[in-house]
Order: C-alpha cells, then structure tokens, then sequence
C-alpha cells in the first residue's frame, strides 16, 4: 500500500548520497523533465516508469498538512480544529497562565481584565471581562479557538461565542489530579504537546510530593469564604474543596446543590466552623473580615486563614502554593 511504499522511500531517502541528491535538486530537476519534457538536443525520453516513480516520491516526501485535532472538552463536548490553533482567545485569567505554562503564550491574540500572570499577560489586548465579551472585537481577530470556563463565564456570553461559530473549549477542573489532563489538552489543541506534557508531568510530581507530606491531616470544620458581599462558599464538587479536603478540612457546605451558593451569616455561625478560610487579594485586610465575623457572633475560638487570591482561586499550577498555605494554616490552627 502507499504507506508501505512511503516507508521505502524513507529508507532510500535518508542514506547519505540519496539525500545529498535530493538536497542538490536532482529531484527537482527530474520534477522539471516531467512537467516540461525533455530537451529536444537531450535525446532523453520520459518513461511511464520513470514518471511515476519520480511522482511517488515526490508525493512521500512533501510536507504533510497539519493534522486535524479532536478532543472533549471539560464538560464532554468535542472541540474540533482543521489544525492546532495559531489564534487563540482565552476568557479567564487561570485559562491565560495555563496556556504560557504549555508553552501556547504566542498563540494568544487576546484575553479578558485580570490576565495579568505572567508578566507578558498584562501586554495582551482585551475582548471583555469576567462578565461581557465584546463579540465585535472577538470577530475582528477571527480566533481558530476560544477557550472559556465552564462555569465562570456567562451562558449568554458563551452563547454569543457558540452563534459566531468560532470552536470552544470550556475549561472546569474540579479536582487537583485535573490539571495535568488539562495541560496536556491545551497542548494538544495548541500544537505544543513537549511543552505541555512536560508542565504537566512537573506539576504531577509536585502534586505527589506534596499530597505525601501532608498525608492524614488531623480533621476540622472549615467553612470556606468565596466572597463576602454577597456571602458566597462552595459545595463538595469544587476544586477548592478538594484542595481543602486534602488538608484535612470538612467544608461545612459539601452538600449544598450549587457549586458556589450564597449562604447567609446566619447559616455559617449555625454550622460552628472552627476554620473560616478565605481569599485575600491587595488592598484587603483579615482584619475586616474577622471584625465582621465576631460582630455576628462567631465563636472566639475560631481561626481565620488568609490565602492570596491568586493562589487559590485560579486552577494553576501555582494552586500548590495555595495547597501549601491552606496545609500549614489548618495544621496550625488546629495546634493552638
């Protein structure tokens, strides 16, 4: 078959003379005898032979179009591209950093407000926020892929997206063992798979490391603080709850229906955390957030851990971090 017959020719084209012949255009020269004929002086005569022959490995050796790519995207639907994306808009900033963590940063041609990790994220121009894409500028850089998340980006933004026909991936990692799966599918979608697999593997072995070192952690009541105003937490599926859980944290809400419901001050004092965990970005003080709580009645006992933002907020691999501060936090807390 052609395959078979590919492989042959590889065979003959990677001896050294066969090579050197090729590199000093001999092939291109029988390319031109075909094309044209032989020179009427030459006496030389094109055979059927020959002729297919010189097509066959003319056919083997030349460039071969970049493969289409499939593959399901976090909430199971196929995303499929001609090629690996060359252009590609991201919607939120954890989708920004994971794509320079793969070695994909060239590939973005825009990103929304906050994309500000790595440093070559801030220089990126912006489509919209974390809840409006501007659809005319979306089209003006005619993406061949935009990557969203699932569960941050609005419905009726991504459903603008979706009419304008462009492929979308929806980006949701719900536990910390994800993410390496979702390294690689960004590689895979941006034709960096080295790059990606690398990052993954790295990250998969921090993630091991550290799970080990912080292997049976004593138990406590934590009640996550997602934002304050509105009051909003988390239930057992989100990956915060996981990293938390990790650190021997019981998320007083596991079982509400929601990924991030609001819950009212009441409910929290009610469920007694002995934890209350909660984001910190510049600007903000833990002591607001422990005023506010102690005004409402909870107990004197109970500990606040602080958590840069960014560090737990975003599916990254700078989300160990956060796993770090969370384990120490909690083991801590539970000392005193």
């Amino acid at each position: 078959g052609a395959r078979a017959m590919c492989a042959l020719i590889g065979h003959w084209y990677r001896r050294p003379s066969r090579l050197h012949a090729v590199r000093s255009g001999y092939l291109d020269g029988f390319h031109g005898v075909l094309k044209r004929g032989c020179p009427k002086s030459s006496g030389c005569r094109v055979g059927r032979g020959l002729r297919a022959a010189v097509l066959a490995v003319a056919w083997c050796l030349a460039p071969s179009p970049a493969a289409a790519v499939e593959h399901l995207d976090d909430l199971g639907r196929k995303v499929t591209l001609d090629a690996p994306a060359q252009r590609i808009v991201s919607l939120a900033p954890h989708i920004t950093e994971l794509l320079y963590a793969v070695g994909a940063g060239e590939r973005i041609v825009a990103a929304v407000e906050y994309s500000d990790y790595p440093d070559a994220a801030r220089r990126l121009p912006r489509v919209g926020n974390s809840s409006r894409i501007d659809l005319e500028r979306l089209v003006m850089l005619q993406p061949d892929l935009v990557i969203a998340w699932g569960s941050g980006t609005p419905a009726r933004e991504l459903e603008g997206v979706q009419r304008l026909g462009y492929p979308l991936y929806l980006s949701e990692p719900r536990r910390l063992d994800a993410l390496g799966g979702q390294m690689r599918a960004f590689g895979r979608l941006a034709g960096t798979e080295p790059a990606a697999n690398a990052a993954a593997a790295d990250y998969e072995r921090r993630l091991d490391a550290l799970l080990t070192r912080y292997a049976d952690p004593p138990r406590q009541r934590v009640f996550y603080q997602l934002a304050l105003q509105p009051l909003l937490t988390i239930n057992r599926t989100h990956i915060i709850n996981d990293l938390i859980d990790r650190c021997g944290g019981e998320n007083v809400f596991a079982q509400a229906s929601q990924l991030t419901p609001h819950v009212s001050v009441e409910a929290v004092v009610g469920a007694a955390p002995a934890v209350v965990v909660f984001a910190l970005y510049p600007g903000e003080s833990t002591a607001v957030t422990e005023a506010f709580w102690r005004r409402f009645g909870l107990a004197a006992t109970t500990r606040f851990l602080a958590v840069p933002g960014d560090i737990i907020h975003r599916p990254t691999p700078r989300i160990l971090d956060g796993l770090v501060q969370v384990c120490e936090g909690l083991a801590a807390a539970h000392s005193e």
